[in-house]
């Protein structure tokens, strides 16, 4: 099965405001963080052939990473949560429960605002074709495609 990835960028200077808080990664978000990012990403990679379709089934997949994991979360529920690394947005994740409802958008203007307040490169994020709708949100907020990567 072919997969392919976009690379996409924003070099806008101008950055939407949210009205959302995120709060760094804690070890008690784990469990519905693990029930939410698998649930996001288990039709797109069984749909690809990824396996396991389950990626996370353990925090110790986290250890390095949990520092730049930022959690939206409300009434001891996980709504959402990104990663950024340096100036790169990563697993920008919605509890499917909070879906369609704008969360998406504002996860991915909380992202672009903390990015831009750290430094000024252009902010990219990957993104695969397979992913329509996380695609259409991207172009829709000033991502646009700046490389087609063949993964597989």
């Amino acid at each position: 099965m072919e997969i392919i990835a976009y690379e996409m960028q924003f070099t806008s200077k101008a950055v939407q405001e949210t009205d959302i808080k995120l709060e760094v990664f804690k070890d008690e978000f784990y469990p519905q963080y693990e029930k939410v990012y698998n649930q996001c990403f288990f039709d797109m990679r069984k749909a690809l052939e990824i396996e396991p379709y389950n990626f996370y089934s353990g925090i110790e997949k986290l250890d390095d990473k949990k520092k730049n994991i930022y959690v939206l979360w409300n009434d001891n529920t996980v709504i959402g949560s990104v990663a950024c690394y340096g100036n790169e947005i990563d697993d920008l994740i919605v509890n499917k429960s909070y879906q369609n409802k704008g969360v998406g958008k504002k996860l991915l203007l909380w992202s672009i605002k903390h990015i831009r307040n750290k430094n000024d490169k252009p902010i990219i994020l990957h993104v695969a074709k397979w992913n329509e709708k996380a695609l259409k949100l991207y172009l829709d907020n000033g991502f646009e495609i700046s490389k087609i990567e063949k993964v597989r």
